[in-house]
């Protein structure tokens, strides 16, 4: 009975098969990345085991080229990815989100400036231009996140200025500036709890892009060095044994589960956020 009265406070929209999905794969790689040495079977790094042994018992995933459990090294790689994915979201919405708003609400030279560099970034393919940075600064983990994070900032800076771009015009900024308010507190009081639902979402959506691009870095030898158990090196391993399928598709397939989990959080959080959208499943719900 408790139970069922507390799903029947959640919204609608979070009751929906996907979003349900969604957040299931998230708290379960959560879990995962958090509890990885007491689940982890076998030591990561250690080269005990049968060379490129299909899955069975023992090692359910199969091992690798070197004798290592893949299991264990998607279950460590989890505590690489995922942390390293969501901080990188977290840098990119601050960044972004200042220089936005700072754009948005001061105008003139200082929107030009910060808008100039944004279209500068994107004047780039975005995989083109991280493997340019990544190279640039020399192939590691910290390189990849930070050549991730050169490409990934101005999307939120542009959603962000638009978004202050329809705020700061609205009668209770400008009385908030008329009573004195400095700029900050304007930003801070006012104009941040008005922009932060379409900015999360954005947020969201984009952990699933930030692992694909982080991971493809790797994969392409940018990004983590052996023997790190990152995903995208795992794949990048497999490659070089396609005879085996099992080396490059279990950490395959984590990478694709993490993407799918967070891309319909996403949605279904744009869609608890929109009351078009969330009326419009209520009424289909009844």
């Amino acid at each position: 009975m408790t139970r069922v009265s507390l799903l029947g406070r959640l919204p609608e929209a979070w009751r929906q098969p996907l979003a349900v999905a969604g957040a299931v794969l998230a708290l379960l790689w959560l879990v995962v990345a958090l509890a990885a040495p007491w689940l982890a079977p076998h030591d990561p790094l250690a080269q005990e085991l049968p060379r490129l042994a299909p899955p069975g018992p023992g090692h359910w995933f199969g091992t690798d080229q070197l004798g290592r459990d893949i299991l264990s090294r998607v279950m460590y790689g989890a505590r690489v990815s995922i942390p390293l994915t969501l901080l990188l979201v977290v840098l990119s919405v601050l960044i972004g989100g200042l220089l936005g708003a700072c754009a948005g609400y001061f105008g003139r030279w200082v929107d030009e400036t910060i808008m100039r560099v944004a279209d500068l970034v994107f004047a780039f393919p975005t995989v083109i231009l991280a493997m340019v940075v990544a190279a640039a600064l020399g192939a590691s983990l910290t390189n990849a996140v930070l050549a991730v994070l050169v490409v990934a900032w101005p999307a939120y800076a542009r959603v962000t200025r638009g978004l202050v771009l329809g705020v700061r015009e609205r009668e209770f900024v400008l009385s908030g500036r008329l009573l004195g308010f400095s700029v900050w507190r304007s930003l801070r009081v006012d104009v941040l709890p008005n922009i932060t639902g379409p900015v999360l979402v954005l947020a969201t959506l984009d952990i699933g892009t930030a692992l694909l691009l982080l991971s493809g870095l790797s994969f392409l030898g940018l990004g983590a060095k052996p023997p790190s158990p990152e995903w995208g090196a795992m794949v990048a391993s497999g490659v070089e044994v396609f005879d085996s399928w099992w080396v490059a598709t279990f950490p395959g397939l984590a990478i694709l589960t993490v993407v799918l989990a967070f891309n319909f959080l996403g949605d279904t959080l744009r869609d608890a956020l929109d009351p078009r959208t969330a009326r419009a499943i209520k009424e289909r719900a009844l």
